[in-house]
């Protein structure tokens, strides 16, 4: 399976097209929405690479795939002006997810 890169800025996606991932770069709503049905038509395409702004500006589009569709997978990364999460993100949604403080 091949993973497949949606950016929304050219350093990102040069930066994963050196590392041999195919991407497009996309920066509106309908081009992005466009992108994804594209990508989940292709069933070699097992891991979609999304930037976190479409996470934060688009997120029902996201959550819809998401929750309809088991493949592809999508994993939102952080661009090259980093994250927006906070720093103990995954501790904070490991203690939401099983209810333990950690």
């Amino acid at each position: 399976m091949k993973m497949y890169l949606i950016s929304d800025n050219v350093d990102t996606y040069t930066g994963m097209r050196l590392a041999g991932v195919d991407g497009v770069i996309v920066h509106e709503r309908q081009e992005l929405y466009d992108a994804l049905q594209k990508v989940i038509k292709d069933p070699s395409i097992g891991v979609v690479l999304l930037t976190e702004k479409f996470g934060r500006e688009f997120p029902e589009i996201i959550d819809d795939i998401k929750l309809q569709r088991k493949m592809p997978l999508l994993v939102e990364i952080p661009d090259r002006h980093g994250t927006g999460r906070k720093k103990d993100f995954i501790t904070s949604y490991v203690n939401e997810a099983i209810g333990l403080k950690l």
